[in-house]
């Protein structure tokens, strides 16, 4: 289910109260009890009942509305969508202030101020994504685990009904309950493993070109400092002797001139 198909809810409360409300995958999360609003009419938390009883609050920004039904998205997303949009963001500001410096429309002054700014929030987002990275890792690994738990699962089912064990309206109903659990563990692991990608993508990028700009760099000043001879190498001074020759005669060593 795709985010830009959905809508944010309103502030017109009594459509949703009550509603189910499940996550992307299609697993039912709970249903809403009631909103937090702004005083300008816009929603910043959402109480939900899970299926225990338990009550949680939200964040309104979770939360979209697709047709009839309203959709949970897991805050995991939001953080990936929100580091996929700042780091370029702040890494093409330092690019402007760099080139901005070499047209000498910034003083080095306020240059040094706001790159060192450009540059503290560029780590602490890539300290955040690698938080983000390992996360998502940890998410993916519990869903490979719940898919192989499935599969063996689906096997023990397929042998109890082989040597009679269980109905075939048994059968039915356990097959339809645990490939929809496949299905939703697979969609969930192949999701997570695109924000992966998504974000490995945009650290990578940015730091393939930094060490590319680097290296730039360190040609240029190499070039700077070594003036490069267009001139032949220079031929031995015909004033150089020549080796001396050494002749044995006699058992005396005498040499030429």
């Amino acid at each position: 289910m795709q985010g830009d198909t959905m809508a944010k809810p309103s502030s017109n409360l009594s459509l949703f109260i009550g509603k189910p409300v499940r996550d992307e995958y299609g697993r039912q999360i709970g249903r809403i009890a009631s909103f937090a609003v702004n005083p300008n009419g816009r929603i910043n938390g959402v109480f939900v009942q899970h299926e225990d009883g338990e009550f949680s609050r939200y964040l309104g920004d979770q939360f979209r509305i697709s047709g009839d039904n309203v959709v949970f998205l897991p805050m995991i997303k939001l953080r990936v969508k929100a580091l996929c949009d700042e780091i370029p963001l702040i890494w093409r500001k330092n690019q402007a202030l760099n080139e901005l410096l070499e047209k000498k429309k910034v003083s080095p002054e306020m240059f040094d101020g706001l790159h060192a700014n450009f540059e503290g929030a560029l780590k602490q987002l890539k300290t955040d994504a690698e938080g983000v990275l390992k996360d998502i890792e940890e998410r993916i690994v519990r869903c490979a685990q719940q898919i192989k738990e499935l599969n063996s699962a689906l096997i023990h089912l397929e042998i109890e009904r082989e040597i009679g064990k269980i109905s075939d309206e048994s059968y039915g109903t356990a097959m339809v309950m645990i490939q929809g659990g496949l299905k939703q563990a697979n969609a969930e692991k192949n999701d997570l493993e695109m924000m992966r990608n998504q974000l490995s993508n945009i650290i990578l990028g940015e730091t393939t070109t930094t060490a590319a700009q680097t290296e730039e760099e360190k040609k240029v000043a190499t070039a700077e400092e070594v003036t490069p001879s267009t001139s032949t190498p220079s031929e031995p001074p015909s004033s150089l002797p020549e080796p001396p020759v050494i002749v044995h005669v006699k058992g005396v060593y005498k040499q030429n001139p």
